[in-house]
């Protein structure tokens, strides 16, 4: 077993398996014989490349067998920071069948992140493009190689220069070895089989390890709850690696059923709305700040895009009237709502639930299993109807983060459950309504932002004594950042200035603050900490009165 890994209790591991949540097989078993019932279909187009399950296979088992042949080996991790490309799902395929680990990584993220995922994991591998936009990672992954003796494999998606090999070409060259070689290799199915990567409080992102066993369960459990059958298509355009486009159900769901899945690898409407039409899509998964814009493109009216059936909807609340003018102008569609953590634990709306359920609420766990409890500041259950954390346990949920114990003795109840820091109450259906969170975070398009991590850079800047980071609303993406400061005597400091600076810092700039407040000094609670809550609404006012006095003009 991996090092740093925590596994379920084995009385729990064998309820789910009692259950039938658990089918002990790998995702490489389960998927071998999902790539031969539905061989002839067509399981995933890219632009111009489409691949049968039959032909996805192949590739995939080529990739294998070369990795396999480059040195790779069996729980080694692996750090993909790749956008939504066939390769990906080749990789992730090929990882499965030689039992290594790739870790949910974004090609958003630069070098702070990328450095942190391979020192924490003790990755073997990093695979990148050559450049996204204007950001060339070549030199970054030297970086990190240079500061991590683990990393010993570097696969670029395009040329490969001194000390990288082509993933292409690992793709498109036969393989010397064996297909029989893969058949050798035991992965045991309570292993992880990814990581995906937390929206920690901390600057330090945590890695949750999904076992094959849950991933497997956490796919298909998914699929029925979201209506798919061998006729539906996926349009995907969020990041690849999320757990919602990967898992929930995601590839790996529309795959269990025998379905199609369309990558595009950006999210402009005009593109999507040809793509709907073209491929007669069923499904696409949005946060509500794409939906809004997809809605209020006025390219909407010029496609027919009345194949689609279900819009799934994560990573933040969506407000009724969206939901509302999206059925509007697409009569037969459902948008269902659903609350998800990479961490495990599921809620959707289901489709019979009542129509001011489906306004209210992210609906209901989608596993009988899945034990929930709404605890108090000191630990104890609160009575239906009232505000608490939303805690867990259930077959697809995590035990721990990997490899930090001491953090895992805060995030989890001595029984188990994990403590998610998002505020909920039970609403009268048996559905959950998110009232807030516990956790400092803000929410940027379904992106989670560590305001901690923010702040400690923030912190560095020669001007600056002391900062808070709050979220303040926005129409379009939900929450965007505000940076509220308190400058040493004499300082001055605009925004532009703050974020050139921390674009030094090398984060991903999904990040970045996108206001700057300038104080004399912070309010504070009466325990006499900086009061996040008063600084929010003290942004949120400003906000309202700019917004009125704009309108006067």
């Amino acid at each position: 077993m991996l090092e740093g890994f925590v596994p379920f209790p084995p009385e729990f591991a064998a309820r789910y398996r009692a259950q039938g949540y658990w089918q002990d097989r790998s995702l490489a078993q389960e998927f071998a014989d999902v790539f031969q019932r539905y061989a002839d279909r067509v399981a995933l187009i890219d632009g111009d490349t489409v691949y049968t399950y039959a032909e996805l296979d192949r590739v995939s088992t080529n990739l294998a067998l070369n990795l396999l042949d480059l040195g790779l080996r069996p729980l080694d991790r692996v750090v993909p920071t790749l956008p939504n490309v066939h390769e990906f799902v080749v990789l992730y395929f090929a990882l499965q069948k030689i039992g290594c680990i790739p870790i949910a990584a974004l090609v958003t993220h630069r070098y702070a992140e990328i450095s942190q995922f391979v020192q924490l994991s003790g990755a073997t591998t990093a695979v990148y493009p050559e450049t996204a936009g204007d950001f060339a990672f070549a030199p970054v992954i030297t970086r990190v190689q240079a500061e991590n003796p683990s990393l010993r494999f570097r696969l670029v998606l395009g040329n490969a220069g001194a000390g990288e090999v082509s993933l292409r070409e690992l793709i498109a060259t036969p393989a010397k070895l064996p297909a029989s070689r893969l058949a050798e290799i035991r992965i045991e199915p309570t292993d992880p089989c990814i990581f995906q990567l937390s929206g920690g409080t901390t600057g330090i992102p945590k890695l949750i390890p999904r076992t094959n066993n849950d991933y497997a369960y956490n796919s298909k459990v998914a699929a029925e709850v979201t209506e798919i059958n061998a006729d539906s298509t996926l349009l995907l355009v969020l990041p690849i690696a999320h757990n919602l486009p990967l898992a929930c159900p995601g590839i790996q769901g529309f795959m269990f059923k025998g379905a199609k899945v369309v990558l595009h690898g950006n999210t402009r409407p005009v593109e999507m709305f040809a793509l709907i039409e073209k491929h007669q899509v069923t499904h696409l998964k949005v946060v509500p700040a794409l939906l809004i814009r997809l809605i209020n493109d006025p390219a909407v009216e010029n496609f027919n895009l009345s194949s689609l059936k279900l819009i799934q909807s994560g990573g933040q609340r969506m407000q009724p009237e969206v939901r509302a003018r999206t059925r509007a102008l697409i009569p037969g569609v459902f948008v269902q709502e659903n609350f998800g953590m990479s961490e495990g634990t599921l809620m959707f709306v289901r489709a019979s639930d009542p129509e001011e359920v489906k306004l209210e609420t992210c609906g209901r766990p989608v596993c009988p299993d899945d034990e929930v409890l709404l605890l108090d500041d000191e630990g104890r259950e609160v009575p239906d109807g009232e505000v608490g954390e939303f805690t867990v346990r259930g077959p697809y949920t995590l035990r721990g983060y990997y490899g930090v114990p001491e953090y895992n003795a805060r995030q989890f109840t001595p029984e188990g459950f994990y403590r998610s820091g998002d505020l909920m109450r039970k609403h009268p259906s048996g559905n959950y309504i998110v009232e807030g969170r516990k956790k400092d975070l803000i929410n940027r398009g379904g992106e989670k932002i560590s305001a901690e991590e923010v702040e400690n850079l923030i912190l560095m800047h020669p001007a600056v004594q002391n900062v808070a980071c709050v979220p303040m609303p926005d129409a379009a993406m939900g929450e965007k950042m505000c940076a509220f400061v308190i400058l040493k005597a004499g300082q001055k400091l605009h925004l532009k200035e703050l974020v050139g600076f921390l674009l030094t810092k090398e984060i991903a700039k999904f990040k970045l603050p996108e206001r700057l407040e300038v104080l004399p000094d912070f309010p504070v609670s009466t325990f006499g900490k900086v009061s996040k809550k008063a600084l929010g609404e003290l942004v949120t006012k400003k906000l309202q009165d700019e917004q009125a006095a704009a309108t006067a003009h």
